[in-house]
């Protein structure tokens, strides 16, 4: 199992419709329990066929499948949906999990596997991080939400030199460095690169940096040998091993420990690195692609990143400009967002007011696209059943620090948090529901345990919730 963590802003870890196929009839239940748990909408089957038989009907954003099944197994099902450009991410359960099966998976367009035994939160994580690539910031034809590959959002000429980059820098085997602010799409950008390079029917592999402690992320990166340490109860294979032929992309690579660098390092120059616990040197075909946040020379001068390494991944710096810099963009971003929350919610959400439009277009968006997300996706919510005003949202939009005192929207101070903002999202969209959790974490595109988290942590009393064992498998029960 690759494992996930929570991501740093879990507004951004959304719910969705998961189809589980597994001829276990036991197991296959306890899978439902726990991501219904968690706020997906879960169907399930017994076979491969069966699951081809449902996808020509209905589109689901994660599918979790076995990989021995009677008849077609996990890997003939994974082939299948890459013959038919299925846009939902796939994820292989096995308990035979071998270099070949876990690499042909990846390849063939699977987006991570998971060993059992497993726990409800590895399931619920790699799942949650599944539907987070699925609905990556892109939009195809009419501005939808996309199936196939994702494309940029648009037309202002800071995102046509953006392309214009991306077409030149794709053909070549370099590796890329991709700057910009928080929320700015970076990852999008780096997928993109990907897609219009020759290594595009290879793996994309993608390491969140922030989300790994210092001691999962050498096994992250580069596996480990089954005993290497307590808890390697298996062979794991690296992110680097599983991108051999694509791509790796090392997402806020500033992240990584000072000794982790230089290990880092040897694998940029030479593509090759040892799983822990092992003295055999893997040797890997893969493109190197990074991104940041900051300012990757301050961060050297200040002895938290390797100057040598900094120039490997500097080959080709690509910098993403930040909303302010593409202000032409926002409409088209926010009727794509609009068209999104429609889909969530379940019902036709109205256009943004002119007047409130005008507003996103003064305003500095210091959290980027992914502020104007929650944003769009607040006043989805709360305008079901009343207009709301421009002045409302203005005490919505968090102040850049450019701004005076004088210039802030009334009611925030200056340094009020983004977790402050999201509290007064999350209680106004609870409020809004009458206290009903599930609609909530639905309507925020979170699950219903991250929700319940977070109340707890506000002060809310939850209610109580286990996971219990039932020969062997996973239980889910709310009481």
């Amino acid at each position: 199992m690759i494992t996930q963590h929570p991501q740093p802003d879990s507004l951004q870890t959304p719910t969705g419709r998961v189809l589980v196929v597994d001829d276990h009839a036991q197991a296959r239940q306890s899978m439902v329990e726990v991501l219904r748990c968690a706020g997906h909408e879960v169907q399930a089957c017994s076979s491969g066929a069966e699951a081809l038989r449902l996808i020509e009907r209905e589109i689901f954003d994660c599918i979790l499948t076995d990989l021995k099944m009677p008849g077609m197994s996990g890997l003939d099902l994974i082939l299948q949906l890459e013959k038919r450009g299925y846009p939902g991410r796939v994820i292989m359960i096995t308990g035979h999990a071998t270099i070949q099966t876990a690499v042909e998976a990846i390849r063939h367009g699977a987006f991570d596997y998971i060993e059992k035994p497993f726990t409800a939160d590895q399931l619920e994580r790699l799942v949650a991080a599944a539907i987070r690539h699925r609905y990556a910031w892109s939009v195809r034809g009419g501005g939808e939400a996309a199936a196939g590959p994702p494309q940029l959002v648009g037309s202002s000429p800071a995102m046509q030199a953006v392309r214009k980059q991306i077409a030149q820098i794709a053909p070549t085997a370099e590796t890329v460095l991709i700057c910009g602010e928080t929320g700015t799409g970076k990852e999008l950008v780096a997928r993109e690169i990907h897609l219009q390079s020759p290594r595009r029917n290879g793996p994309f592999v993608s390491v969140n940096c922030p989300a790994l402690s210092a001691q999962l992320m050498e096994s992250e990166l580069f596996g480990h040998e089954k005993g290497a340490f307590t808890g390697a109860d298996s062979l794991r294979i690296g992110r680097f091993e599983l991108a051999s032929g694509g791509s790796i992309l090392l997402d806020e690579v500033t992240e990584i420990e000072p000794a982790l660098q230089a290990k880092l390092l040897r694998v940029l120059q030479e593509r090759a690195f040892e799983r822990v616990g092992s003295s055999k040197t893997i040797f890997v075909d893969v493109r190197i692609l990074a991104t940041t946040n900051r300012n990757l020379e301050e961060e050297v001068a200040a002895g938290r990143f390797r100057q040598d390494l900094y120039y490997r991944l500097a080959v080709v710096p690509l910098w993403l400009p930040p909303l302010r810099e593409r202000r032409e963009d926002i409409p088209e971003l926010v009727e794509y967002f609009r068209k999104r929350a429609s889909s969530r919610l379940g019902r036709e959400v109205a256009p943004v007011p002119e007047q409130v439009l005008q507003l996103f277009m003064e305003h500095d968006w210091p959290g980027n696209v992914r502020e104007l997300e929650n944003v769009i996706t607040r006043i989805s919510i709360l305008s079901e059943n009343r207009a709301i005003g421009v002045d409302e949202v203005r005490r919505w939009l968090i102040p850049s620090g450019r701004a005076s005192e004088a210039e802030l929207p009334p009611g925030i101070p200056v340094g009020t948090s983004l977790e402050e903002m999201e509290r007064r999202l999350i209680e106004a969209t609870l409020e809004h529901f009458g206290g009903h959790r599930a609609k909530t974490a639905k309507a925020l595109g979170i699950g219903v345990r991250t929700l319940t988290e977070k109340l707890r942590r506000y002060g809310y009393a939850p209610r109580e919730r286990s996971f219990q064992r039932s020969h062997g498998e996973l239980k889910c029960s709310s009481k």
